[in-house]
């Protein structure tokens, strides 16, 4: 399911979103992701669903939103892993253009020190990229980067785009409690941040199932702190750190709507209900789904989940997706 949405987001309003990369391909397996652990480690580029795909499903699915009466604000890079890993990435946002839409890429910023990767990344009307810690050990802690990654070379890629970008460059740090929410790694991670001079530093915290239990969102002293060190030296900070609402959009078919968010945007029970309702569905539909196999409920921070299961980590040598 390559297009999926439009989903309510927090800074992109309505985004109808990407997913052109196979299920948890990335370079990191964060602690807090939200589709769960990373099954393969990747630190090279490949081609993967191919650009006429790609771009075909999102104009139909464009096509399919506007035909039931909705809106998209931005057509969103945010898969199951990370999209700076498609080589064709580049292709996919100039041809997509052709839409009218306005672009997102949302980046773990691993990929960065690769011009290849500024220069498609350039291409985009809004970038975010991740910066959780300027620390190499908390980093390995957090973000379980692939072992040819360097945390430098990373920062300095990052910091390189970020001096010759012309959209809308924001970052997102994200806060665990008790590993990054110190004040004096906080006040380093805000000094770097700054030197991108950002439109907005984000501040979040994990409001969604993790992929470790252990994770948990900083108290609020921890976010308010986070909040005052990053807006004296990042510039401009908002916090991420409410529920973005329960408005998704039906486009048709409730069971293929349903697959392809929660694959990516685990959905909170409540809001499950008002999109069957919207979809003209019952509950039905997710107890067969839950039935299957296909979809699973999860308890986080006193709500109810449902997400899609992830794959089994495979057995893979340590250097596969090296190219």
């Amino acid at each position: 399911m390559i297009a999926f949405g439009p989903v309510p987001s927090r800074r992109l309003g309505r985004s109808l979103g990407v997913n052109h990369i196979p299920a948890k391909t990335c370079s990191y397996s964060c602690v807090y992701c939200q589709v769960g652990r990373t099954s393969r480690m990747c630190a090279g580029r490949s081609a993967y669903l191919g650009e006429e795909a790609v771009v075909a499903a999102v104009a139909r699915k464009v096509a399919a939103v506007r035909s039931a009466g909705g809106a998209v604000d931005y057509l969103t890079f945010v898969p199951d892993g990370e999209p700076t890993l498609d080589g064709d990435l580049g292709g996919m946002i100039r041809r997509l253009r052709r839409l009218g839409i306005p672009i997102a890429v949302i980046t773990n910023g691993s990929m960065l020190s690769r011009a290849d990767v500024r220069e498609d990344l350039a291409e985009a009307d809004w970038v975010s990229v991740k910066v959780d810690t300027v620390d190499e050990a908390r980093w390995r802690e957090l973000n379980r980067p692939h072992g040819r990654l360097r945390l430098r070379s990373i920062l300095d890629g990052i910091w390189e785009f970020s001096v010759g970008y012309r959209g809308h460059l924001v970052t997102e740090t994200m806060l665990v409690a008790g590993r990054n929410d110190r004040e004096r790694e906080l006040r380093s991670t805000a000094l770097f941040i700054g030197s991108l001079r950002p439109a907005t530093a984000y501040v979040a915290v994990p409001t969604r199932p993790p992929a470790e239990p252990w994770v948990a969102p900083g108290s609020a002293e921890a976010v308010a702190r986070a909040y005052e060190v990053f807006r004296a030296l990042a510039g401009r900070t908002e916090l991420l750190v409410a529920y973005e609402g329960e408005a998704f959009t039906p486009t048709g078919d409730p069971r293929h709507d349903l697959l392809a968010i929660t694959a990516v945007h685990p959905m909170r029970q409540h809001a499950v209900d008002r999109f069957l309702s919207r979809a003209g569905a019952t509950s039905d539909l997710v107890s067969e789904l839950l039935g299957r196999g296909e979809l699973v409920r999860v308890a986080y921070g006193g709500h109810s989940y449902l997400v899609r299961p992830t794959p089994a980590p495979a057995a893979t040598g340590a250097g596969e997706g090296s190219r």
